[in-house]
């Protein structure tokens, strides 16, 4: 059975923290709650200290006089103290954890819970499969609890929303739409190829940005480096030779630029914490996040194919719900739990409350100027004929051009990056390299004696 540790807040105020053994995390929260105790935090704990053998866990309190009096004494405060984990319960509770849970240990597991559902198994029998084949200690608590859940009448999904930090927004509502549609199994199977395409291309991402990040790093070292050591070095001995020979313009300006950045360095931070400062406050408004989602869609090089990924989940959530007999309004409104971009939703609700008065739930999608005329007509003919297999066609059409989308972002990501690190290549030869080539000729110091340079 799952461990927890949990800290909750008396009615009097005091916050206490226990370690028990429970069902779920709902069934402690609702034990918790019964008993007028407000939870704060509740962190699993791993199965490795029962592996290795470790001191042996309290067990679970019914009420708060059997709390208070198991809980430790040092964990209780008085009136207002801080609810913020204190260093001690920080390192106890890292060094309780177990494995990291990663994304290829949920590909691995969402692949063979799609298999055993394939198999006719049911959520029960699957998940108790997999457990017990399950290596990582951490996954198989997780999954042990999502497995109680369950058993106690819930849905998959409502476990999951509690690992939101292990199972991602959209992966957990694509398991909700299989789950509320009655087709979990090929919900299982788009998750699958979510999350495999979703790892590829931040494997590919990272392949690209990082190194070329590292060398952008490394060059304003180099420069930083240069213009701090370097340049007074080759300045001190042009000065003390008596030469009037001049560093390059470039050098001296980007000098003197530093200089004046280091004798005035709050300005400028001033004046980039407020720009933050203002983007951030404005973000969070509703009008100002409507427009950030906006920016998503329209953005150079990654709007188009945000967009492509998005249309293509409703898609699929509303194909698998009209599959399972649900009307278009009832699939639009399962279906938008798959999208998190505000104005993707909002061209939802719009053609929702088209239903609703009786108007074209397609036209709030063409006057958005985000969906090609392809996307919108498909939509229209399938509403002539036959839409659930129109919708078929428009998935596998998705597909396509999302991946051509991914292509050409993966064509011209590499040129913006190698564009940025040679800029800041030339420049730093400018300003460092041709002065250090300058010493080493040595023009100078024929200069400084007074003698034509070789």
């Amino acid at each position: 059975m799952p461990e927890y540790i949990y800290r909750a807040v008396t009615p009097k105020g005091q916050v206490v923290k226990n370690r028990v053994e429970e069902a779920s995390r709902n069934t402690l929260i609702k034990k918790l709650k019964n008993n007028d105790l407000l939870p704060i935090s509740i962190v699993q704990v791993g199965l490795m200290n029962k592996k290795i053998g470790g001191k042996p866990n309290k067990r679970n309190m019914l009420d708060i006089s059997e709390i208070m009096t198991q809980a430790e004494s040092s964990s209780i405060l008085q009136g207002k103290a801080s609810m913020k984990p204190t260093l001690k319960e920080k390192v106890s509770l890292a060094l309780s954890k177990d494995e990291k849970i990663t994304i290829q240990d949920v590909i691995i597991f969402t692949q063979n819970f799609y298999l055993l559902k394939k198999a006719n198994f049911n959520n029960i029998h699957a998940l108790s499969t997999i457990i017990d084949s399950t290596e990582n200690l951490s996954l198989r608590g997780v999954l042990q609890d999502i497995l109680a859940g369950v058993e106690g009448g819930e849905y998959m999904y409502v476990t999951m929303e509690y690992y939101s930090n292990i199972f991602p927004y959209i992966y957990i509502n694509m398991i909700k739409v299989g789950e509320l549609s009655g087709n979990l199994t090929q919900s299982l199977e788009q998750a699958v190829k979510y999350l495999e395409t979703s790892s590829t291309t931040q494997r590919t991402l990272r392949g690209i940005i990082i190194p070329n990040a590292l060398q952008l790093v490394l060059i304003l070292g180099l420069l930083i480096f240069g213009v701090a050591y370097i340049i007074p070095l080759i300045q001190d001995a042009f000065a003390q030779s008596g030469t009037t020979a001049q560093l390059p313009g470039i050098t001296l300006w980007f000098v003197d630029f530093c200089n004046m950045i280091m004798a005035n360095w709050y300005l400028p931070f001033i004046v980039i914490v407020g720009i933050i400062a203002l983007i951030i406050a404005y973000v969070n408004t509703p009008k100002g996040k409507y427009q950030f989602h906006y920016f998503k869609y329209t953005m150079p090089v990654f709007g188009k194919l945000i967009f492509a990924m998005d249309f293509s989940r409703l898609m699929k959530a509303m194909l698998l719900n009209l599959q399972n007999g649900m009307r278009i309004q009832d699939s639009l409104e399962v279906g938008k739990s798959v999208i998190k971009n505000y104005v993707m939703l909002s061209i939802i609700e719009t053609a929702i409350n088209n239903i609703l008065i009786g108007a074209s739930w397609i036209e709030p999608f063409e006057r958005s100027g985000l969906c090609s005329s392809m996307q919108t007509e498909m939509l229209k003919i399938g509403m002539q004929t036959d839409l659930p297999e129109m919708m078929e066609k428009l998935v596998e059409y998705m597909d396509i051009e999302i991946n051509n989308q991914m292509q050409r972002v993966m064509k011209v990501l590499p040129q913006i990056v190698y564009s940025i690190v040679g800029v800041f290549l030339i420049f730093l030869v400018l300003v460092i390299i041709v002065p250090c080539v300058q010493l080493y000729m040595g023009d100078w110091i024929f200069d400084a004696v007074d003698l034509p340079p070789l």
